[in-house]
């Protein structure tokens, strides 16, 4: 289907596989030199990106007593102004320091950890780069524009030994955990079928028009495009109009929520450590099956904050529902849980009261304790791949329009070698 101001979809899907061989490297900036956190001290904390996710996370990463921010890092002034003059007076001191190069953060001894609120484009990039300069990481989501990068990612903080946190903050919220809890204990009978919402996916190619570039202090363009295509400047861009362009945001948008209900689907079949099998598009979603004979089927929703059909609309965004022979649990943002039975609801008893399914607090908390005692994170680097892949597959398979098969192994797919090509993109280099 054609929409105005974009390639067709076959067309896109050519040109964009046929760039790929022209894929750059990201180099590094620094050697690992993070020192450890003693189990009483205090964690010092850079952030990289001060727009509305930081303004999300940051505040309830800082009502932790034992996080100090002392920089931020936004290649907008008026972003980073703002976040100084928020940590400032949350410390009540006037040292917290700005930076328009993340990489100047990074460069300083005296920072144990980031948090990476940036664009999608950035969040691996930068964790890559933080991890390789000493720094534990938490990352917003999706934490990789591609499967590559993702793999780029784990990799890098498997070899750094470096703490990492995806984003994915629902795996810390009550709801969602007594809903996982309750497929691995047996009472929904044999698990056979997850159910993910999504996004409908969807993929801007074509430029908006170009405007004068701004001083780069006011807004430094090469650094806000980083490792993407150049492409003139236009203030939507950077005023949140990035999103859906193929460019900038990961797998045809298919991971804004996807990256959360696919996570906790994962999470709730025992499959942290795998992906699926398959992934057949439709017009309504994309149904994956994994090893153990578990169908995963990805609901494309159009109206995600209005009526969701097929869903129980008090729950709130992000569902999710796990259906065993025995009974279903269903959750979502809401703080709320169902299930199909009154003998489940007595399962419920000892659910604390969740006000708020999307809060993060227990999620920074869960990351400063790692932080300290050097262990695995709720959202650590291999869950995070895994389910960022199984994402990244299934956008592909409704990209190509046909189904997938993938090697959970080796993380390719089979017979397909479109497919693979698409698994990364080139990177243009920002540095010079």
């Amino acid at each position: 289907m054609e929409t105005e101001g974009r390639l067709p979809r076959r067309q896109f899907i050519q040109a964009a596989a046929a760039s790929v061989s022209a894929a750059g490297v990201l180099s590094s900036c620094a050697t690992a030199r993070g020192r450890a956190v003693p189990p009483s001290g205090t964690i010092t904390l850079g952030v990289i990106g001060a727009g509305p996710r930081c303004r999300h996370v940051l505040p309830q990463m800082l009502t932790h007593p034992d996080v100090r921010c002392v920089a931020v890092a936004d290649v907008q002034r008026g972003r980073r102004n703002s976040a100084k003059t928020f940590v400032d007076k949350t410390h009540g001191t006037a040292d917290c320091a700005v930076y328009r190069d993340f990489r100047e953060l990074l460069a300083r001894d005296d920072i144990d950890a980031v948090l990476i609120a940036t664009g999608d484009r950035w969040h691996a990039p930068a964790s890559i780069l933080a991890a390789e300069a000493g720094k534990d990481v938490y990352s917003e989501k999706p934490c990789g524009l591609t499967i590559a990068k993702c793999q780029e990612l784990a990799d890098t903080m498997k070899r750094t030994g470096r703490v990492f946190q995806a984003g994915t903050q629902r795996r810390s919220v009550a709801n969602f955990q007594k809903a996982v809890a309750l497929a691995h204990s047996g009472k929904l009978g044999r698990i056979h079928t997850l159910h993910a919402s999504a996004y409908v996916p969807e993929i801007k190619t074509a430029w908006l028009p170009g405007e004068p570039t701004p001083d780069p202090e006011e807004v430094d363009w090469n650094l806000w495009l980083g490792p993407c295509p150049w492409r003139p400047y236009n203030p939507e861009y950077v005023n949140g109009g990035w999103r859906a362009h193929w460019d900038f945001e990961s797998g045809a948008r298919l991971l804004d929520w996807g990256a959360h209900t696919v996570d906790l689907c994962q999470w709730a079949n025992r499959a942290d450590d795998t992906v699926p099998l398959s992934y057949e598009p439709d017009e309504t979603g994309i149904t994956a099956r994994y090893a153990n004979g578990v169908t995963l089927r990805i609901h494309f929703l159009k109206t995600p904050f209005e009526e969701r059909p097929g869903w129980i609309q008090a729950l709130g965004t992000c569902p999710v529902r796990f259906e065993g022979d025995d009974g279903w649990v269903e959750a979502g943002d809401s703080g709320g849980i169902e299930v199909s039975s009154d003998a489940l609801k007595k399962e419920l008893a000892d659910l604390p009261k969740v006000e708020n399914g999307i809060d993060v607090l227990a999620h920074t908390r869960d990351f400063l304790d790692c932080v300290k005692s050097r262990g695995a994170t709720a959202a650590n680097p291999e869950v995070m791949r895994r389910s960022h892949i199984a994402c990244h597959a299934a956008a592909l398979s409704w990209l190509l329009g046909r189904k997938l098969e993938m090697d959970p192994k080796t993380e390719t797919f089979l017979r397909d070698d479109e497919a693979n090509r698409l698994r990364s993109r080139p990177e243009r280099d920002w540095t010079v």
